[in-house]
This record gives C-alpha cells, sequence and structure tokens, in this order.
C-alpha cells in the first residue's frame, strides 16, 4: 500500500508530566493538497485556552489595559511547565491565531525573558 501523506510526528514526553501527546502537524498529500488532523486542531485549541487561563493568572493590565506576562515568567512557572509539551510551540499558534503577540518569532529561555506575551483577545 502506497501512503499519499507525508506527516511530521513529534512526540515529547516529559518526566514533569504524566501526559504523552503526539501531534500530526500540517503537510501535503502526494497531489499537492494539504491536510490538517482535525485531533491535532482540538489539542492545539484546548492549549491555547490553557494558555490564555495561565497569561491571565500570571500575568498583570499594561498601559493598554491588554494583559501582558513576560515570557520568562511563563516559562518558570512550575504549573506551565506541567501543563504544556511545548510552550514555544503553543505561543506560536496562539499569536498565528491573533490570540496573543510579542517581539521575534522563536522565544529561548533566558535570551527571552524580559519578553512581553500580550494577550489580544480578553
Amino acid at each position: 500500500m502506497f501512503c499519499s501523506q507525508i506527516v511530521l510526528c513529534v512526540t515529547v514526553v516529559l518526566p514533569s508530566t504524566r501526559l504523552h501527546m503526539t501531534e500530526v502537524m500540517e503537510g501535503i498529500d502526494a497531489h499537492g493538497g494539504s491536510f490538517h488532523s482535525k485531533e491535532t486542531t482540538m489539542n492545539v485549541e484546548h492549549e491555547i485556552t490553557l494558555l490564555v487561563e495561565e497569561i491571565r493568572r500570571l500575568g498583570t493590565r499594561n498601559a493598554d489595559g491588554q494583559v501582558s506576562v513576560k515570557f520568562g515568567v511563563l516559562f518558570a512557572d512550575e504549573k506551565c511547565a506541567n501543563l504544556f509539551e511545548a510552550l514555544v510551540g503553543t505561543l506560536k499558534a496562539a499569536k498565528r491565531r491573533k490570540i496573543v503577540t510579542y517581539q521575534g518569532e522563536l522565544l529561548l529561555q533566558g535570551v527571552h525573558d524580559n519578553v512581553d506575551i500580550i494577550l489580544l483577545q480578553d
């Protein structure tokens, strides 16, 4: 049997969590069309919902009245460490959906600890 889809699977297991998640990311089938796993979309949406809750919990209102939290605060928080398999990936997904905004594309611990993560939808 010939598989007509190219699939990128990422499996992340962290010792600090009981979760084991394999995420099927968007790909292209053999005919040039795109596909997207419904299960993955639901997992990402759930992770983004959790992220919004954590930003509200840890953040403060900035001068514009938006809730904001430093990346380093999110990254270092024990609850966030246990909730998110890939915090940076969840942040990128939320940014693509215009739920949060922050400067830059890729956030790294230490280097970007003072970058503000701003919640756009309140």
